[in-house]
């Protein structure tokens, strides 16, 4: 394993201290976990994963005011007019 020094704000450093504590793990483990579980997320999330796809397919829609103007105006163009005319009446 390759050793690389981070230097990180006092505050994350007491955090991550803490964290590690109370898993009664050392800062390295804790990082190391954290750290690898961040990057497997992030691979998980890649441009066509099923990840990807499920987390865009779950997601509202952001429609702009148009967008809705636009598909109201396309239901009124779609509608076939009936008559009111009782069929078994003849």
């Amino acid at each position: 394993m390759a050793n690389r020094n981070l230097d990180m704000p006092d505050d994350l450093a007491r955090s991550l201290e803490g964290i590690a504590a109370a898993q009664y793990k050392s800062v390295q483990e804790v990082a190391i976990e954290g750290l690898r579980s961040l990057i497997e997320l992030s691979d998980q999330m890649l441009a066509g994963s099923p990840a990807a796809l499920l987390k865009a397919v779950s997601a509202t829609p952001h429609l702009s005011a148009s967008d809705v103007e636009e598909l109201e105006a396309a239901i009124l163009a779609g509608r076939i007019l009936t008559a009111a005319r009782n069929p078994f009446s003849d």
